[in-house]
Order: C-alpha cells, then sequence, then structure tokens
C-alpha cells in the first residue's frame, strides 16, 4: 500500500514550510516555550497571521472565504504546524470553522453565508456549542431548553452544560425544542444564538484538573432573530448530525498527528526517568505505538473518503471511539512512569488540559498529570463511548437496535 503524498500535496508543504520560516522567530521551539500567560497572546496574534495569508480554512470553498485545497492540504498543515509547535488556528475555530462554518456552507441559507461565514474567519464571531443538557446528554434528542416564535424572535429557555470555551464566545448554536408535539427527533431546531445580551448567563465549571473549560450557560427569555435558524423547524437533528459528522470527520484525519508528538514526549518521559529500562514499561509503550499508527491509519482512511467527496457519516464514531479510549490507557501509563513524582506534580501546567504541551515545553510531571486527569473526560463528552458503539452496531454495521425501556 502506497502511503506517500502526491506531488502537489509536497509542493503545498515547503509552501508550508517557506510560511513558517518567515514568520517565525529564528529561536522557535514552540509554544511550549512561552510562559503560560503568554501562550494566548501569541495565538491570538498567530490566528491574525493565518488569516491574512488564507490558512484558516483550507477546505472551505473561495466563494467563502477559503482556500478552496482538498482535506489532504488541511492534514499536510496539521502535520507541520505540529512539528513548529503553533496552534491551528483560535482557541474557539473548531466551534467556528470546523463544526458550525462547514454545516453552514452545506444547510445555511444565502444570507447566513454571507453574513456568518467572513465574521468567523476574521474572528469577530466566536462560537461554542449548546448540545448537551443536564438531562440530555448520550440521549441528545432529550433535549428540554425550548424556543418559541414570537414575531420575528425565537424566545428561548433552558439550559446547556459542559459547553467547551463558551467562556470566550459572543455566538453559541443550540439544539432547542420547538415542537413540544413532535416526536423526541422531530420537534428540534438549530438555532445561531448572540451571547451578547442579558438573557443568557455564563457559568464556569471547575475541572478536577483545576481548570475552566466547560461552563454551564443558562437562557432565561434569550431572543434571536427568526432568520438564524438553520434548516426548517424541526430538521435540527439533521443538522445536528451533519454537524457533528464535520467534528468526528475531519478531527480523524488531524488527531493522530498530535497524538504521535505525544507518544514521542512520552517515550522521552521513559528514557529521562529510566523506566525505559522495565520490559513491561517497554511492552506498555509499544502496545501504545502499534494504537497511535493504527490510528494515523484510520485516519488516512477517512482522509481518503474526503478526497472522494463522501460526506462524513456514522463511522465518523470510530476515530471518536478510538481516541478517547486510547487517550485513557496511554495517559495512564504516563502516570505509572512518573511513580510517586505523579502523587505531587511540579513544573510548567499544559496551556490546555486536553493533551500535553506543545514542542518546547519540558517534559514535566505537571503537564502530564493534568492530562491524566481530564483524559477520562474523553470517553464522555462528544458522545460517550458507549454511544458511539451503538452508532456503529447499529448504523454502520447494521446488527438488531438495542432493546428500549418499556414504561408500564
Amino acid at each position: 500500500m502506497d502511503i506517500s503524498y502526491p506531488q502537489e500535496a509536497e509542493a503545498f508543504r515547503q509552501r508550508v514550510r517557506e510560511f513558517l520560516k518567515v514568520n517565525l522567530p529564528p529561536d522557535w521551539v514552540g509554544t511550549g516555550a512561552l510562559e503560560k500567560s503568554q501562550v494566548m497572546e501569541f495565538t491570538n496574534s498567530w490566528r491574525r497571521t493565518l488569516f491574512e495569508n488564507n490558512l484558516l480554512a483550507l477546505s472551505w470553498p473561495k466563494e467563502y472565504g477559503g482556500a478552496g485545497l482538498s482535506p489532504l492540504e488541511q492534514v499536510v498543515l496539521s502535520e507541520e504546524f505540529a512539528k513548529a509547535g503553533v496552534p491551528f488556528g483560535g482557541t474557539n475555530d473548531q466551534f467556528g470553522i470546523q463544526m458550525i462554518g462547514n454545516t453552514l456552507i452545506e444547510w445555511g441559507t444565502d444570507e447566513q453565508k454571507r453574513r456568518f461565514l467572513p465574521r468567523i474567519l476574521s474572528g469577530e464571531d466566536r462560537w461554542c456549542q449548546g448540545y448537551s443538557e443536564p438531562n440530555a446528554g448520550s440521549d441528545l434528542a432529550n433535549v428540554g431548553t425550548k424556543a418559541e416564535l414570537d414575531g420575528d424572535l425565537w424566545v428561548i429557555n433552558g439550559q446547556k452544560i459542559w459547553t467547551s470555551a463558551g467562556h470566550l464566545a459572543n455566538w453559541i448554536f443550540i439544539l432547542a425544542r420547538t415542537d413540544a408535539h413532535a416526536e423526541k427527533h422531530k420537534g428540534i431546531s438549530f438555532l445561531l444564538v448572540p451571547m451578547d445580551q442579558p438573557g443568557i448567563e455564563v457559568r464556569p465549571i471547575r475541572m478536577m484538573s483545576g481548570e475552566s473549560e466547560f461552563n454551564e450557560v443558562f437562557f432565561t427569555d434569550a431572543t434571536t432573530e427568526r432568520k438564524n435558524i438553520v434548516g426548517q423547524p424541526g430538521d435540527g437533528w439533521a443538522v445536528a448530525m451533519t454537524l457533528l459528522g464535520y467534528e468526528r470527520g475531519e478531527a480523524a484525519a488531524t488527531l493522530p498527528i498530535r497524538f504521535r508528538i505525544e507518544f514521542d514526549r512520552l517515550l522521552n518521559l521513559a528514557k529521562e526517568t529510566g523506566a525505559s529500562e522495565d520490559f513491561l514499561i517497554r511492552q506498555r509503550l509499544a502496545w501504545c505505538y502499534g494504537k497511535v499508527e493504527i490510528m494515523r491509519y484510520l485516519g488516512l482512511r477517512t482522509l481518503t473518503g474526503f478526497l472522494n467527496g463522501k460526506r462524513p457519516g456514522p463511522e465518523s464514531s470510530i476515530s471518536k471511539l478510538y481516541w478517547s479510549e486510547y487517550h485513557k490507557v496511554v495517559t495512564e501509563l504516563a502516570v505509572d512512569i512518573l511513580g510517586a513524582r505523579a502523587l505531587l506534580p511540579t513544573g510548567r501546567a499544559p496551556s490546555t488540559s486536553f493533551r500535553t504541551d506543545d514542542p518546547g515545553a519540558p517534559n514535566s510531571s505537571m503537564s502530564w498529570v493534568m492530562t491524566f486527569l481530564n483524559s477520562r473526560a474523553g470517553t464522555i463528552y462528544a458522545g460517550t463511548s458507549q454511544i458511539q458503539r451503538n452508532i456503529l452496531a447499529e448504523m454502520v454495521l447494521g446488527l438488531p437496535k438495542e432493546p428500549r425501556a418499556v414504561s408500564a
């Protein structure tokens, strides 16, 4: 099997390397070498540079401000940026560019595309996701947040939870129940809601790691314009599944790059501490290496589908299930390698709890322990592992549906 990249992709790689050479200091080793307080400042400045050079939304069509390139160039960009230790964009760009941006290109009206897409790229609009609720996590169709039409406004009441980067956003896309009498999946609509209004309150959730990257969002007679609905009333479930496909599908091709760099850091940690002399540790490291390589090939398979024009579907759950379960194991191994030092971690904390820090950071016990504490959440957010298995069994493999409880 030939997994080499075509000539056009390698030519783009050279372009990216030249861009990095021109726009980074000669002594640059990665954001990990910055003080944690400086990381956000650099990220914001770097994002402006990416915007000015049309490197934020490579696969968006040119008519919407993208570069009109293929997902393969996106992978090449991710590879080179990961090696250089620079961000792929801003904190909220996963929600803005990868998720709602792609969804609007597919589902949005011409007016919505003209209004929102340029502001997503410029960074004027920073998005977050309002899906989960206290009683609607894995069972997303059980959403209770209500939206009622009052003239030209949707009036929204309810609560969302686990809203990543919600404290940094000024727009939120939500699922809300707009028809209380329709079946669960059919009474939901997909709304775009401004957050800078009195009817919305954002409350940070302090995580076990000490960070507050998740939030609760409360809606009390909050409003959004009638035209800020994506699709028609009742189309919310279909729109939401499209968005989740983009979230999981693109990640399948790019996340393996980050996980390989993280594994290399773990390998260095094992050598630095002498743990690599233990044959059981070496065996576990070999297992992790094999899993990372499998993840890379799964990503290439997903990428092949993209290149052939295949829209992300339920099979994208393979990637989510795979990486989240893997990350629990690899961070457990890191804690075992650290031994007693994991009980009182020291050193620089990571710039985000979702993974160990970027190149240039010290291989500190604090970095690994913080990532370990958050890795458990990876099997819950964006769909639990149990739900991913159900999706794959029922919608990909065609197995019988799981028996549903019958009320008396």
